[in-house]
């Protein structure tokens, strides 16, 4: 698998699975609704500023995510590691802004507690059919 057909495989998963590293050193693993945007081996996120995922990537920026489908027989996973930067920036909000987010932030675009997660690809690990394929970017 090569790295347009990992986007392309990712851009239909309907939930990913992102961790971040709490105070204690401990890895914490949250499920999120799909990536907004998959651009230059970045994936692009909508959460609240007030999180404690954000809290924690401001701390420490290493950052994992997976995103898998699992048929009735096939199953398909990929791990990808990197680095995640929280984007509060209006430029990249209105970017990844769709008209239903006013459903979490009421404020609108310009809401304070709405920020997006910017997660760089670093290497990624695709599982399917008991093998195994690294991919770095």
């Amino acid at each position: 698998m090569d790295k347009n057909q990992l986007f392309k495989f990712i851009s239909k998963q309907k939930t990913a699975f992102i961790a971040s590293v709490n105070e204690q050193g401990f890895p914490v693993i949250r499920a999120m609704m799909a990536p907004r945007k998959i651009e230059n081996n970045e994936i692009y996120f909508s959460t609240n500023t007030s999180s404690n995922k954000v809290k924690q990537f401001l701390a420490n920026n290493k950052a994992c995510i997976y995103f898998y489908k699992r048929g009735k027989i096939k199953y398909q996973g990929v791990t990808i590691t990197g680095e995640m930067e929280v984007c509060c920036d209006q430029a990249t909000k209105d970017m990844i802004w769709r008209f239903g987010d006013r459903l979490f932030y009421k404020q609108g675009v310009t809401d304070p507690d709405y920020c997006v997660l910017k997660f760089k690809c670093k290497s990624a690990e695709y599982y399917c059919d008991f093998k195994i394929e690294n991919i770095e970017f």
